[in-house]
């Protein structure tokens, strides 16, 4: 059974289309994650997050790297909600954010890897805000 999405535009949307489909994977995705590791960075209950902070960087942040990654963990936020609300922007936003995050890695060693991953994640930041671009907000259901 296909769901039928209103079309208001030049292209199809519906639930059964893969591009869609993946669309919403990535918004989904790049909404709650951020959220999620923001509100993060105030518990630590994932990780240590100060342990992922370059000294470099801990150098010319003004506090202590927990100090640094309460900043961080508001514009995680930020930036789940801005995916929510205007995905086409938000995933740019996410994408220029995790650049800095690779960055910030590549400056400390052993951390190539997640730096690597994260660069997987920029990539598909960048789909969502092309997928967006097919399918922007309220003309879509979403």
């Amino acid at each position: 059974m296909t769901t039928e999405v209103p079309n208001t535009g030049t292209s199809s949307r519906t639930l059964s289309d893969p591009a869609y489909q993946a669309f919403l994977a990535l918004r989904t995705v790049f909404t709650v994650a951020p959220i999620v590791f923001g509100l993060d960075k105030f518990a630590n209950l994932l990780t240590d997050w100060p342990g992922y902070l370059a000294s470099w960087i801990n150098d010319i942040v003004p506090g202590s790297g927990q100090d640094a990654m309460y900043a961080v963990g508001v514009i995680e936020i930020v930036a789940g909600i801005a995916v929510a609300l205007v995905p086409r922007y938000g995933g740019l936003l996410v994408a220029a954010w995790l650049a800095g995050i690779i960055v910030n890695l590549l400056t400390i060693p052993g951390f190539y890897d997640v730096a690597l991953r994260d660069f997987g994640l920029l990539v598909a930041a960048l789909a969502l805000s092309r997928l967006a671009m097919k399918y922007p907000p309220g003309r879509h259901g979403s």
